[in-house]
C-alpha cells in the first residue's frame, strides 16, 4: 500500500482561505443588496437565498480541498474544514455588518426594525391574526428586534451562531466526507 501524500495545507489553513473568500463574497452581496434596497436585507426570500448560497460555497470549497488532498477526506477532517470555514466567514460578515450598522449608515438598524415589523404584521394580517396584537406587544417586538442590531446584540448573535455553525459543520462534514473504499478488506 502506498503512503498517502501529505496535503499541502491543513484543513484549518484551507478553511481560513475558504472562509475569507466566502465571508467577502457574502459581505459584498450584503452591501450590493443594501445599495439596491435596504429593505431586502430583512426579507425572508433574501435570507433563504443567502443561506443556500452560503451552503453551496462551503460545499464547493470543501470538494476542492478534498480533491487537493487526494480525493478522500474522513469525517473529522471534513468537520474541521467546514467548522473553521463557517466561523471565519461568519466573523467577517458580522464585522462587515457592524461597519454597515454603526459607521456607514447608523440609522439603518432603525429602518430595518421598522421594515421587519411591517413585514411581520403584514404576514399576521394575511393569516387573520394581525388584529390580535396590542400596541404593547408591537412595542415589545420592536424593542426586541432593535436589540438585535446593537453592538452587544451582534456579538450575542455571533455567539449563538457558533452553536449553529457546529451543527451545520456536522451536516456539511457528512456531505463532504468520502472514504477510500479500496482500503476495505
Amino acid at each position: 500500500m502506498e503512503p498517502q501524500s501529505q496535503p499541502s495545507n491543513s484543513p484549518a489553513k484551507a478553511a481560513l482561505n475558504s472562509g475569507l473568500i466566502i465571508g467577502l463574497v457574502m459581505l459584498s452581496i450584503n452591501f450590493i443588496v443594501y445599495f439596491m434596497d435596504y429593505s431586502y436585507l430583512v426579507a425572508a426570500w433574501y435570507g433563504f437565498l443567502v443561506l443556500v448560497l452560503f451552503f453551496a460555497q462551503v460545499i464547493y470549497f470543501g470538494k476542492q480541498y478534498r480533491k487537493e488532498i487526494g480525493g478522500f477526506m474522513d469525517f473529522g477532517t471534513a468537520f474541521q474544514f467546514a467548522f473553521v470555514t463557517l466561523i471565519v466567514s461568519g466573523l467577517i460578515t458580522t464585522i462587515g455588518n457592524m461597519l454597515l450598522y454603526f459607521v456607514i449608515h447608523p440609522g439603518l438598524p432603525e429602518l430595518l426594525v421598522e421594515t421587519q415589523l411591517e413585514n411581520m404584521v403584514a404576514m399576521l394580517d394575511s393569516l387573520g391574526a394581525g388584529d390580535s396584537l396590542s400596541g404593547d406587544q408591537i412595542d415589545d417586538m420592536r424593542n426586541e428586534m432593535a436589540s438585535n442590531f446593537t453592538f452587544l446584540g451582534q456579538i450575542k448573535a455571533f455567539g449563538i451562531s457558533l452553536i449553529i455553525y457546529a451543527v451545520l459543520a456536522l451536516i456539511l462534514g457528512a456531505i463532504l466526507k468520502k472514504r477510500d473504499k479500496s482500503t476495505d478488506f
